[in-house]
C-alpha cells in the first residue's frame, strides 16, 4: 500500500501523467491487481475496484482524468485486441495499467514504466521499476532523484 501511495504522488507530480502507460509483470499471485487497487485508491478512485480478468478492461474516471486497467491474461487472439478497440485506447489520453502484457506482445506500445513484482514471502513483495521512454525516465527520476 505504501508503494502504491508513493507511486500515486509521483504520478500526480509528473507532467506526463495523463498519457502514461505502465506494465505490471510478475507471476500469478505476485500482487499485481492488489497493487493496482491501492494505486487507484491513492489516485482518488472511489467505489468498487474490480479485477479486469474476465472483462479485460475496467475504466475509472476520478477527478479530471481517465484510468484504464487492463488484464490480458485471457487474451488468446490478436483480433480480440483489435476488435475491442484497444488500439484507440492506447492512442488516446489516460493512464493505462496493464497486467499480463506478454499476452498482447507485439500489439502494445513500449511501456513508459514497467513494474516487475516478485514475491518474497506471504506478505512481502519486491518491486523493480524499469523506465523505457523519456516519460518513464521522468517518472523514475521523480522516484529516484540523483
Amino acid at each position: 500500500m505504501a508503494f502504491a501511495q508513493g507511486l500515486a504522488q509521483h504520478l500526480l507530480a509528473s507532467d506526463s501523467f495523463h498519457t502514461l502507460y505502465i506494465e505490471l509483470q510478475g507471476p500469478l499471485g505476485s500482487g499485481k491487481t492488489t497493487l493496482v487497487r491501492h494505486l487507484l485508491r491513492a489516485l482518488g478512485v472511489e467505489g468498487r475496484i474490480k479485477s479486469p480478468t474476465y472483462a479485460v478492461l475496467e475504466t475509472y474516471n476520478p477527478k479530471d482524468f481517465s484510468i484504464f486497467h487492463f488484464d490480458f491474461y485471457r487474451l488468446t487472439d490478436p483480433r480480440e485486441w483489435e476488435d475491442a478497440g484497444f488500439r484507440d485506447v492506447f492512442g488516446g489520453a489516460g493512464l493505462k495499467l496493464a497486467e499480463w502484457p506478454e499476452q498482447a506482445a507485439g500489439l502494445l506500445p513500449t511501456a513508459d514504466l514497467t513494474l516487475s513484482l516478485r514475491t518474497l514471502d506471504q506478505e512481502i513483495r519486491e518491486v523493480e521499476l524499469t523506465a523505457a521512454t523519456p516519460k518513464g525516465q521522468e517518472l523514475y527520476k521523480l522516484w529516484h532523484p540523483q
